[in-house]
């Protein structure tokens, strides 16, 4: 019988404290979602209160009545009490300006309306084809599906039946695969034609074995198609990769996916200059009632300890708001630093950087920068973007300068706007295209780059001559 005993052993480990984890939760929170964190914190921690805006003269705090054998362990509080308010500067007009601006930033995400539009206005179709894809995407519901006949689209349109029949299949063929199907069953299908597997197994299972694959019920499917039960899992596993509802990648039409942007970099007379934006924060302090009442407390230990964990906490968290909004600016600041190419003169100028990069210069973690600009957005004179628009990879030009991944989709995305719609470039050609313009990339990085922007395919997007 094999000895069985207890050893110790020592060990350097690394864990997070509680109030670490706060912290960085909080770093990483987006606006919306941060304002909701303060609201719990506010709630579980009866010492904190909210204010409308901060005091113009800071609140006096006198000496708390304490024991001689407590006066070192409150030290630290009394030099906390007496700067006890966020902030001390008077709220002005400058600064109510700067909070409208702020809100009227609000930007929403893309509608799948918005999308498939777009396509269809790029798809130099007829009149009355156009008139008809409006109405099928304007029927479509929040998953992509068409959840009406055709015959009322054509009712409802006005247009032949034949040329509603021609939309759905002209919309069907935009991105996102899947888009404008009629039931479970369309939507998968046409996936699967797209990755030319319409035909193979994994149609079949599709097309007449729907039922019993949500209910993985793989020998009855084997046995119907003679195949092995191991192939039948395998292609139940490519089936699992599909996307059953296409249209929830989007924003929904009542306006419900709104971003707050946190950031503004704008110009002002020959400046640039940063905003970040406070109004997101409650401003938080502890309440007058308790600081007098830790004074007050007497021998009752138990009660001065819970103060001061409360009040304790409630500092902590103050701190890391301030922290998190001095974390923002300074990314920010980093960022404007290195592609302030980009604002000058617009998307084509990003250039490659790293978030190692902007934590080398900023003094914290590359996990630090990247929690931290996690779902934040910045206002720029180009548009709203997220902050992780600009950490990006790039190329080598031929003139030695590195060019952004962005850029090179934006390259692409104009080689594709200026082709001829009944002989439209191959991803061969645009890889040509892009090495006579000096940036050298494989034929499978402009795949990769189509298919994310969300571009057909050659032979998809080829038009006849009407």
């Amino acid at each position: 019988m094999a000895d069985m005993n207890l050893h110790q052993q020592m060990a350097l480990g690394q864990a997070l404290s509680v109030q670490m984890q706060q912290s960085l939760h909080l770093l990483q929170a987006p606006a919306l979602e941060l304002q909701s964190l303060v609201q719990q914190e506010i709630a579980a921690n009866p010492v904190l209160e909210e204010i409308s805006e901060p005091p113009s003269i800071p609140d006096e705090i006198e000496d708390l009545p304490q024991t001689a054998k407590e006066s070192q362990r409150d030290d630290d509080w009394k030099e906390y009490f007496a700067q006890s308010n966020v902030g001390s500067s008077r709220y002005t007009s400058e600064d109510a300006e700067k909070r409208q601006f702020f809100f009227d930033s609000q930007s929403e995400g893309v509608k799948l309306s918005d999308h498939l539009s777009q396509q269809l206005a790029l798809s130099d179709a007829d009149i009355d084809l156009v008139t008809a894809g409006d109405e099928i995407i304007g029927n479509l519901d929040e998953k992509g599906f068409l959840r009406v006949s055709l015959d009322e689209i054509a009712m409802s349109a006005q247009v032949p039946y034949e040329k509603v029949l021609q939309a759905l299949s002209l919309i069907q063929n935009f991105e996102p695969a899947g888009i404008a199907a009629r039931t479970l069953q369309e939507c998968l299908m046409i996936q699967l034609k797209r990755q030319r597997k319409d035909q193979e197994i994994e149609g079949l299972i599709i097309r007449d074995y729907l039922e019993d694959l949500g209910h993985k019920r793989y020998p009855q499917i084997a046995k119907g198609l003679k195949i092995t039960v191991e192939r039948v899992v395998e292609a139940s596993q490519a089936i699992g990769q599909l996307n059953p509802r296409p249209g929830a990648a989007f924003a929904s039409d009542e306006k419900q996916n709104i971003v707050l942007p946190e950031i503004v970099i704008r110009k002002e007379e020959d400046q640039w200059v940063i905003l970040i934006n406070d109004e997101v924060i409650p401003k938080l302090k502890i309440k007058d009632e308790y600081k007098d009442l830790l004074g007050t407390t007497g021998e009752d230990r138990g009660l001065r300890d819970y103060l001061k964990d409360k009040i304790r906490s409630g500092k902590f968290l103050i701190k890391c708001l301030q922290q998190r909004q001095q974390t923002l600016n300074a990314i920010a600041q980093e960022v404007l630093n290195r592609q302030i190419d980009f604002f000058e003169k617009g998307v084509a100028q990003l250039k490659p950087l790293t978030m190692n990069q902007v934590a080398e210069v900023v003094g914290v973690h590359e996990t630090t920068v990247s929690r931290a600009v996690s779902g934040k957005y910045v206002v720029t004179p180009h548009g709203v973007f997220e902050m992780k628009y600009f950490f990006t990879t790039g190329y080598l030009g031929q003139d030695g300068q590195l060019i952004s991944n962005t850029s090179v989709k934006d390259k692409i995305r104009e080689i594709i706007a200026r082709e001829n719609l009944q002989k439209p470039f191959s991803d061969e050609e645009i890889t040509k295209i892009l090495g006579e313009q000096g940036v050298q990339v494989a034929r499978r990085t402009v795949v990769k780059y189509r298919t994310a922007m969300g571009v057909l395919p050659s032979h998809l997007r080829k038009q006849s001559k009407s």
